[in-house]
């Protein structure tokens, strides 16, 4: 099977169906302060988490993924995986990485801002735990 060129390049083949991205931005939800400033690096382990997810299609039907690592070991410490895309599922991640003791108090946890990134059920946890 023959791969298209890109620039001189080899690039996979897509399938995509035209929806750019899974992340909807909750225009409703007051936005939090950007404490990472586009630094996606940390001076030490624990110090700086992110977040994200994305949507997998398996042969039993579709599974959501949410992986939180940590930015200075580039290491996803915690890691949730369900049928939905709900505040649970990155929770559920958040809660993962907390359990390994590797958050450390006044931790930025940084993602973007789809609805279950800004939903109240995450910002609870943040503060429970300790972080901003």
């Amino acid at each position: 099977m023959k791969l298209p060129l890109d620039r001189g390049h080899i690039a996979g083949i897509s399938r995509r169906t035209g929806r750019r991205s899974l992340t909807r931005a909750d225009t409703t939800a007051a936005p939090s302060p950007d404490l990472t400033g586009r630094d996606f690096t940390a001076p030490r382990s624990g110090t700086r988490n992110v977040g994200d997810s994305t949507c997998i299609s398996t042969a039993e039907g579709r599974l959501c993924l949410a992986s939180s690592p940590d930015l200075a070991t580039r290491e996803v410490i915690g890691c949730s995986m369900a049928d939905h895309h709900r505040a649970d599922l990155v929770v559920d991640a958040l809660d993962m990485a907390a359990r390994t003791g590797r958050l450390e108090p006044g931790c930025a946890v940084h993602s973007d801002r789809g609805p279950e990134y800004t939903s109240s059920q995450l910002r609870a946890k943040i503060a429970e735990l300790g972080g901003r």
